[in-house]
Formats: structure tokens, C-alpha cells, sequence
């Protein structure tokens, strides 16, 4: 999907300026998530609204730091116009570089979204946005203008091929355009996430040669980016993580309504009530009242049945990424014995991106897990982004198993900052 459009043009849209509420307010219960009439016209990327906001820790802990949220218009997988909610934060003294933070939203309720769940008063207890939270404050210290997507769109649909792409790139074009930040078309541009939000990084680092190929993408992060998502659900289904696969499926009914015929079909009535009640929940919420849940029990024929019909294989075709090769710099981090993204799933897209040319540094991790890979290795990661930014050269492609992407002076070093940048998050907020 292409898109012919200039961030130098003049914005055909007018714009919108709403005043801060004093609470947050879901989603779906808050009118600046609505789209005004006849926006679907407007350019991929237009700017529909604008709010200030305050942010804080676990909604509770104001963060001293300029933030709005904007409305802005994109697609979905089909191409159908949507609006979508990025929210912007922006250090004093701040570099003109932009960076786009895939939170690991993994779930379809609308308290999981980072635009209701860092924002000061919000109630999303077992939102992961809220954690990763503290490592977005900390990269915030570089001097980098920071983007957080809503980048399963308005509806929720995680899980979704391509789509996150053109939410995460149409929020680029939408905070690029937005004056109060004075950046420009040709200010350079990076991608981080982290699970989830890396299966959303990915996705945007491949959607970008062709569906955004203005954005001056430097380079893109990829921490635990799933590898392939179908696998991760026969693979955690009965297990203690047996929430995530349901919640995938939660999001694919919304994006595939052939699967949601399907599930309407096989799925018994204890089972629809588990999916309806998995809907409404956070992510740490489900885990731990989904645990070891076991698809088997609530559907009439046999699980390895149903994942053979062809719609269900096709649809695991679909969001597996890795089919087309970024044309940026990629760094690729993933635990060797990760609980719940498995090695060799990763390991098959960093291998389907170097045999389509992509330009990857890989590293394995061999003494993390899931959980604690990601604040490991973020020192790490946020030197190579402010490599990317500063135009160092890139090094050769390269994989490799390492004991600790920690074990440098660097990182420590890069480790015991943060450690600093949490305990202010907590305590009296962070001023930046």
C-alpha cells in the first residue's frame, strides 16, 4: 500500500484544540477519540486533534514533562480510514530527532491503549504501558522527542498484520507536523519496542519503504518481537501465559471476520465468556486469571483440528512478519531462554530479513528471560538509537549469542542511570 502525499504541504484539515481534561477517561467513553465527520478525506498522517496532558507513573506520580495527545487519521488493514491517538512527549532543550516507542499494549480493552494508561488519573492496573513507562522517561533524558502510538488503532485489533505499521507511521507524520514540536519532514526518525510493541515495530520498519517512504527512518529496535505469532499461540495455549493466545485471538476476531465466525461456530458457551470477559481486561490481569486455560476444553473438535482449517492457516500466514525486508538498520535482541517468546521463532525472522537483504545486528541473550531482557538491555539499545541518530556508521551485519547484553561498562553504567530515572519516576516524577 503506497501513499501519495507531502509532509510539505499545507495541512488541508483544521484542526481541533481541546483543553486538558482533569481526568482520564476511557476511550471509548471520551469524545476526543471521535473522529469529526468527513475526516476519512484528509491525507493518511492529518492531524484531526489536540489536547495537553499530563502524564504520570502508574497514573498516580505526575511526570514533569510537555505532552499532548493528537488525534490523527490512518488506515486499517484494509485501507479503511480510521483515527487513531498518539501520545507525545517532549524533553526541554530537545534535539531534533524524533522517536516512535511501540509499547507491548497485548490486549484489546481500551485501558491498555498508552494514551489512556500514562496519563495522570488513569485506572489500568496490568496495562504494560504503565511499566514500560519508566523506560520511555529514561530515553526521554537523551533529549529525544518521543511518540507513543496507539498503534492497534481504535479498536483494538492486536494481532493484526501491516495495520500497526500504518498507525505507528501515520503518527510520525502527524507529530512531525505538528508545529509546537518544530520538527520537520527530513528530521531523523527511529522505531523501538519490545514484545508486543516489537511485533509493532516490526511491522512499521516493514511497512515503511512503501506505505511512508518519506519519514527519514535511521533505524529500528526490535526487542522480543514475537517471530511468529501463530506459533506463540500453540505454544502458550494451557500453559501459565494461556491468556496471551486468547487475547490474540480477542484481537483477530475484531480484524478477521472469518475467524470470528469460526470461533462463533466451535467455541461452546463457557468459552465465549472467558473470550467476552478476556476483552475487558489488562494484560497482567488475564495472565493471571487465565493461567493454564486450555483452548481444548471449550471448543467441540479438537484444537489441532480447528489451526488446520485453511482460514485459520491462512490468517497464520498473515501476521507472521518478516516477508518483507526493511530497508533501515535493524538491532534485534531477544532472550535465549525466554518463557514466552520462543528463540527459534525469532531467530526464523531474523533469518527471513537477511535473506531478503535487510541490514540486522542480532543479539542473544543467554542469562535473561522475557521479563528482564527488556530494562537489560535497553542501555544497550538506546546507544545504538543515538548511534542511528548521529549518523555513526553502521556496523556489519552480524548474529550473536552473548552471556549478557549487560556485561559492558556502558551498559552498567547506562543501568545504574536508570535505576536513578525509576526511583524519581516513583517518588517525586521525573522533570525533563
Amino acid at each position: 500500500m503506497s501513499v501519495d502525499r507531502s509532509l510539505g504541504e499545507e495541512q488541508p484539515w483544521p484542526v481541533e484544540y481541546v483543553s486538558s481534561r482533569n481526568d482520564a477517561t476511557r476511550p471509548e467513553d471520551d469524545p476526543f477519540y471521535s473522529a469529526p465527520e468527513g475526516y476519512d478525506a484528509a491525507r493518511p498522517g492529518t492531524i484531526l486533534k489536540v489536547r495537553p496532558v499530563e502524564v504520570a507513573m502508574l497514573g498516580r506520580v505526575r511526570q514533569r514533562v510537555d505532552a499532548w495527545q493528537l488525534l490523527y487519521r490512518t488506515v486499517d488493514l484494509d485501507g479503511l480510514a480510521q483515527a487513531s491517538v498518539t501520545t507525545v512527549l517532549r524533553p526541554q532543550n530537545a534535539e531534533p530527532v524524533l522517536l516512535s516507542y511501540q509499547c507491548a499494549i497485548d490486549g484489546v480493552a481500551s485501558s491498555c491503549f498508552p494514551s489512556y494508561a500514562l496519563r495522570r488519573g488513569s485506572r489500568a492496573f496490568g496495562a504494560v504501558p504503565q511499566f514500560e513507562f519508566l523506560l520511555v522517561l529514561h530515553a526521554l533524558r537523551r533529549g529525544w522527542t518521543i511518540s507513543i502510538p496507539d498503534h492497534e488503532g481504535p479498536e483494538g485489533h492486536w494481532g493484526a498484520p501491516k495495520e500497526p505499521g500504518f498507525c505507528t507511521l501515520d503518527a510520525i507524520r502527524a507529530v512531525l507536523s505538528f508545529e509546537p514540536l518544530a520538527l520537520h519532514e527530513s528530521t531523523p526518525v527511529a522505531l523501538w519496542g519490545y514484545s508486543g510493541g516489537g511485533l509493532a515495530t516490526s511491522w512499521a520498519a516493514e511497512m515503511a519503504p512503501e506505505y511512508a517512504p518519506e519519514i527519514e527512518l535511521v533505524g529500528a529496535a526490535l526487542g522480543s518481537p514475537v517471530g511468529d505469532p501463530g506459533s506463540a499461540f500453540t505454544r502458550l495455549n494451557a500453559t501459565l501465559h494461556a491468556a496471551l493466545p486468547l487475547l490474540v485471538v480477542a484481537g483477530l476476531r475484531r480484524t478477521y471476520p472469518e475467524l470470528d465466525r469460526i470461533v462463533r461456530q466451535y467455541v461452546n458457551e463457557d468459552g465465549m465468556r472467558i473470550f467476552d470477559s478476556a476483552e475487558s481486561m489488562t494484560t497482567v490481569r488475564a495472565v493471571i486469571r487465565l493461567a493454564r486455560h486450555d483452548l481444548d476444553d471449550y471448543i467441540d473438535v479438537p484444537l489441532a483440528d480447528l489451526l488446520a482449517l485453511p482460514e485459520i492457516v491462512q490468517i497464520f500466514q498473515d501476521i507472521q512478519p518478516g516477508r518483507t525486508a526493511p530497508t533501515v538498520p535493524l538491532l534485534v535482541v531477544q532472550s535465549v531462554h525466554d518463557q514466552i517468546i520462543a528463540i527459534d521463532d525469532v531467530d526464523g525472522q531474523v533469518d527471513r530479513y537477511n535473506d531478503a537483504g535487510a541490514h540486522v545486528t542480532y543479539l542473544r541473550d543467554r542469562l535473561s528471560e522475557h521479563l528482564s531482557l527488556h530494562p537489560l538491555c535497553a542501555p544497550l539499545t538506546l546507544d545504538w538509537l543515538a548511534d542511528r541518530f548521529a549518523g555513526v556508521a553502521v556496523p556489519e551485519p552480524s548474529t550473536r549469542t552473548v552471556w549478557s547484553t549487560a556485561f559492558s561498562f556502558a551498559a552498567l553504567r547506562g543501568l545504574v542511570s536508570m535505576t536513578w530515572t525509576t526511583i524519581r519516576a516513583l517518588t517525586i516524577g521525573v522533570r525533563v
